[in-house]
């Protein structure tokens, strides 16, 4: 598999892809989706692909998708939706404007079963955060519960925010390897 970038107007050619990457990968634990979630997930994607900076990276062999990262730049002014507002109240304002706030932001990372172990979570990683805002400034979230995802981003230099973010999806901040704040943790 070869890991391309893709701009937001190529990616519905790859859509029924993604939808079958992202159902495979988040219909199991520790996120135990719905399958149908994928078809949900294009439609947030469609949406995401019009922010700011965004970016995405796809696994192909072919035509196949054997796994996809998306990232964007974070809003100066912090959004309130989604899970933002559980991470705004985690880190606190000050945190927020100066760890996030126009910082290259994960949004998803997924490589399907049969291609795990391959280097292409590492590959699509990169792929996505080579354009991280100069200072290296980068973070996303994950499930304190994605055992086999914390040691993944643990092994490419990610650094967790020893900050619980409240809410029942029992999430972690975490800090890219340049992060500035990152050195701190």
């Amino acid at each position: 598999m070869r890991v391309r970038l893709v701009e937001g107007a190529g990616l519905p050619a790859y859509a029924e892809g993604i939808r079958r990457a992202y159902a495979d990968v988040f219909s199991r634990p520790p996120w135990d989706e719905d399958p149908s979630a994928g078809a949900l997930y294009l439609d947030r994607l469609a949406a995401d692909a019009a922010r700011p900076g965004f970016t995405a990276a796809l696994a192909l062999d072919g035509d196949t998708v054997g796994g996809f990262a998306t990232a964007w730049t974070t809003p100066g002014t912090f959004p309130t939706g989604r899970s933002y507002g559980q991470v705004a109240e985690a880190l606190g304002p000050d945190r927020v404007a100066d760890w996030l706030c126009g910082a290259l932001e994960v949004d998803e990372l997924a490589v399907t079963p049969d291609a795990r172990g391959t280097g292409l979570g590492a590959a699509l990683l990169s792929a996505v955060t080579a354009a991280a805002h100069p200072d290296g400034r980068c973070w996303l979230l994950t499930s304190v519960h994605a055992d086999a995802a914390l040691r993944f981003y643990r092994r490419a230099g990610w650094h967790r925010v020893p900050v619980a973010v409240p809410g029942r999806a029992g999430l972690v901040v975490l800090l890219g390897p340049r992060h500035p704040a990152a050195a701190g943790l």
